[in-house]
C-alpha cells in the first residue's frame, strides 16, 4: 500500500508546487544526457540506418539507465521505509505537470487581458513548437488550448498510469521516453533518422493513455456541463485527424466540447506544416476557452487518479502482489 501512498501524495504535491523551475528534476538531468547523446550519435557523415540504429542504443541507454537508477536508489533505500518513501515520492512528483499546465496557461491568460499580445506570443513559444512570432490572439488561445489538451495525456494521464503499474521507476521510464520524442522526434533532416526509433516508441508508449484521456475528458465534459454531444461527435469523428497516432484523441474531445475548431496548417521553423482541422468553427476561442480547457484538465487528472488507484487496490486485494 505504500505506492498508493505516495501516487496519491505525488498528485497532491503538484497540485500544491507545480514545478518550480530551481529546483533539481530529474527530466533535466535525461535531457543534459538526450543531448550529449545526440551530438555524438547524429553526425551528418553517418548513413541514415546507422543513425537509426543510434537512435535506437540512445534510446536504451536514457530510458533503461533512467528505469535502473530509480529502481537501485529505491532498492538501496528499502531498509529505510521513511527514506524510501521520501525518494519515491518526489520522483513519482516530478512526474506529473498538472499545475504547471495551468500555470503557463494562467500566465497567457493574463498576458493577453492585459493586452501584451507580444508577451503572450513569447509565452506561448515557451510551451509550442510551432513559429509564434505572427500569432494574433485567437491562434494564441488554440496554441494554448492544444498544448494543455495534448498535454493532459502525456504529462498527467500517461505518467499516472505508468506509476501505479510499475511505480516511480517506471514513472521515471515514461519521461526519459516522452523527454526523447520531445528533443529528437522530429521528422525533419536533422532528427529524421536518430530520432526514427524515439518518436515510434513514445507512439507506443502513449497509445493506451491517450485513449483513455479521451474518456476521462469525456466524463469531465460532462461534469462540467460543456458541450457533450459535440465533443463525442468530434471525439469520435477527428480523433485520429492529427500526424500523431495519440495526439487527436485529447484535442478532438475537447475541442468539441468548447465548439472550437483546432489544428490546422502551421508554420514550424519557417516552413508551413499542413495539419488536418480538428472540431468545427462555431466558437472564437478566448481566454474563456483556455479557462474551460484548464478545468478540464483538472477533473481529467482526478478522474485518472480514482481510477488507477482503484485498480491497483484491487488487483493488491484480489491479484496477488504487485512489485515496484
Amino acid at each position: 500500500m505504500q505506492l498508493i501512498s505516495i501516487i496519491t501524495g505525488s498528485f497532491l504535491l503538484d497540485l500544491v508546487l507545480g514545478d518550480p523551475p530551481s529546483w533539481p528534476h530529474p527530466v533535466k538531468l535525461i535531457g543534459k544526457l538526450i543531448a550529449f547523446l545526440t551530438v555524438h550519435f547524429n553526425y551528418p557523415t553517418f548513413r541514415p540506418f546507422t543513425r537509426k540504429v543510434c537512435g535506437m542504443v540512445m534510446w536504451l541507454i536514457v530510458v533503461v539507465g533512467s528505469w535502473s537508477t530509480v529502481f537501485l536508489i529505491l532498492r538501496v533505500t528499502a531498509t529505510y521505509m521513511w527514506l524510501q518513501f521520501i525518494i519515491g515520492l518526489y520522483f513519482s512528483y516530478t512526474c506529473l505537470s498538472i499545475k504547471g499546465l495551468s500555470f503557463e496557461g494562467k500566465k497567457i491568460i493574463k498576458s493577453l487581458n492585459d493586452g501584451k499580445l507580444e508577451l503572450a506570443r513569447n509565452q506561448v513559444g515557451m510551451i509550442v513548437g510551432r513559429d509564434t512570432e505572427k500569432l494574433s490572439t485567437e491562434s494564441i488561445c488554440k496554441a494554448t488550448i492544444e498544448t494543455i489538451a495534448e498535454n493532459t495525456s502525456d504529462g498527467v494521464i500517461a505518467p499516472l498510469m505508468y506509476l501505479a503499474i510499475g511505480g516511480p521507476a517506471l514513472g521515471i521510464a515514461y519521461k526519459a521516453v516522452n523527454t526523447l520524442d520531445s528533443m529528437v522526434g522530429y521528422k525533419n533532416e536533422q532528427f529524421g533518422d536518430i530520432g526514427y526509433f524515439p518518436a515510434k516508441l513514445d507512439d507506443l508508449f502513449n497509445y493506451i493513455p491517450a485513449r483513455l484521456t479521451w474518456i476521462f475528458l469525456m466524463l469531465a465534459s460532462i461534469f462540467l456541463k460543456y458541450d457533450i454531444r459535440q465533443a463525442f461527435k468530434v471525439g469520435k469523428r477527428d480523433r485520429e485527424h492529427h500526424r500523431s497516432p495519440n495526439s487527436g484523441f485529447s484535442e478532438s474531445v475537447v475541442a468539441g466540447a468548447l465548439d472550437l475548431q483546432l489544428g490546422g496548417p502551421h508554420y514550424y521553423f519557417g516552413q508551413l506544416v499542413m495539419k488536418p482541422y480538428i472540431g468545427d468553427a462555431k466558437t472564437i476561442a478566448t481566454t474563456n476557452e483556455i479557462t474551460k480547457t484548464i478545468r478540464m484538465l483538472y477533473l481529467a487528472s482526478l478522474l485518472g487518479l480514482v481510477m488507477f488507484l482503484t485498480i491497483r487496490i484491487l488487483w493488491l486485494n484480489y491479484g496477488g502482489q504487485m512489485q515496484w
